[in-house]
């Protein structure tokens, strides 16, 4: 057994990245500045995105985006359960209602087959979730959204460095990513929001800053300029340039991170492939992507043995776990409120009961993944 505990996630921090941090506590100019203002800009070159806010989280991004696009009481929103509870909370927040749409049972993605029965007259946004770095079928989701006059919020929290069809997640529209420590890329806690049109993102860029008719710092004056007036109620959700020079410093390190994050997973998918009842996702094969491997997902189905069970037994091996996610309809909240999906969460239910996240992050060796499979082994009793 192994002497310390494995978690299941942890960030890749350097000497380096934490001097880089210490530079900007040492420079005077700690609140959002230049390097939000430059961590921007990177991402956008790495994405291929045209406009990107840094923002402090991505619920933050999430809850301005929706209010950007006035998404209020009467509008419904199509996302599924299996996906952080936080999306159904802002869209519950702002009056409007949560619509579900089932995934696929073993991609664990919406499709637009899966989408388009959930479209009514009051649909307003669907937000599909590049689930565990794959993405979405993008083109079969875009088409059905100009179909109906529907805008297309793409959940990238798992998505830096996944690519749809060659094409970075975020180039095409509204895109929303997470730099929570568990991500590919961390700033401590933080967010960026992407799309094609600035004028929209200037909704944003008020919102996220208390409704000021200005950024929180000008580019060309280097600071806030004090004549600035509210536009609109606003609320605090600026990055500060502490989390932002972290953040470019990790995507500086994205590649590298990923390729290591995808030589566990590969290997992971072998070590299983012998191993009854402990079932990897699939991949979509109806178009061509790239893998961020975010999470590794697998499906715990064995008789006598439930997920919950299998996680804690795993604890006592010292290797830690995740679960991402309990479906949101089951959440206490939404479940007394008996919220329906059209055609039922047959998929989503299923694996809310099974799903599991085994140990993935780029400082992993491979010594830990043998005694992530050696514990799993000894658990199932293989």
């Amino acid at each position: 057994m192994r002497q310390d505990f494995l978690p299941f996630s942890k960030p890749s921090i350097s000497e380096e990245d934490i001097a880089a941090v210490g530079d900007v506590l040492r420079s005077g100019w700690i609140t959002t500045g230049p390097n939000c203002a430059k961590f921007e800009d990177e991402i956008c070159e790495y994405t291929g995105a045209e406009n990107a806010v840094a923002i402090v989280s991505a619920t933050a991004g999430m809850h301005t985006v929706l209010m950007a696009l006035g998404i209020g009481p009467g509008d419904e929103v199509i996302t599924p359960s299996l996906t952080w509870v936080s999306t159904v909370n802002i869209i519950t927040l702002l009056g409007a209602t949560p619509v579900y749409a089932d995934v696929d049972r073993d991609t664990l993605l919406i499709t637009p087959e899966s989408i388009e029965k959930c479209i009514t007259p009051r649909t307003r946004a669907i937000i599909p979730v590049h689930y565990a770095g794959v993405p979405v079928d993008l083109d079969g989701i875009y088409a059905l959204a100009e179909k109906h006059g529907i805008t297309v919020i793409e959940d990238a929290a798992h998505a830096v460095g996944t690519f749809y069809k060659g094409e970075h997640i975020g180039q095409r529209g509204i895109a929303i990513y997470s730099f929570h420590p568990i991500k590919n890329i961390t700033t401590g806690e933080g967010g960026m929001v992407t799309a094609p049109d600035n004028d929209f993102l200037n909704k944003v860029r008020q919102l996220k800053f208390h409704g000021l008719g200005v950024d929180a710092f000008d580019r060309n004056t280097q600071g806030r300029a004090p004549q600035a007036e509210v536009i609109t109620p606003g609320f605090k959700y600026n990055m500060t340039d502490i989390s932002a020079v972290l953040g470019r410093r990790q995507l500086a390190k994205l590649e590298e991170f990923n390729a290591k994050r995808t030589r566990l997973a590969l290997r992971y998918r072998e070590l299983l492939a012998d191993i009854p009842g402990v079932l990897p996702l699939e991949f979509p094969e109806n178009y061509d992507f790239t893998h961020a491997w975010h999470l590794f997902i697998v499906r715990i189905d064995i008789d006598g043995l439930s997920r919950d069970a299998f996680m804690e037994k795993l604890k006592e091996y010292k290797i830690g776990t995740g679960l991402h996610f309990r479906a949101a309809h089951g959440q206490k909240y939404y479940r007394e409120r008996n919220v329906v999906a059209p055609g039922g969460l047959v998929n989503t239910e299923w694996n809310s009961d099974r799903i599991c996240s085994l140990p993935l992050f780029p400082d992993m060796t491979f010594q830990d993944q043998d005694d992530v499979i050696e514990a799993i082994k000894q658990v199932i009793k293989v």
